[in-house]
């Protein structure tokens, strides 16, 4: 398995798996501060937009 060279959708991807699993996991949410996940979605898009 290739791992993409592009930073923004490598976050995106770490994101969206850390969502999914809190929404399986209830007691992962908790351990998990909703700026952290803010601050990383925001990050990922940042890095889409200018093409890293």
């Amino acid at each position: 398995m290739k791992l993409s060279g592009n930073i923004g959708f490598l976050l995106l991807a770490i994101y969206l798996i850390i969502m999914g699993l809190s929404s399986l996991v209830p007691s992962l949410m908790m351990n998990i501060p909703n700026i952290a996940m803010g601050i990383l979605a925001l990050v990922a898009g940042i890095f889409i937009l200018i093409g890293r």
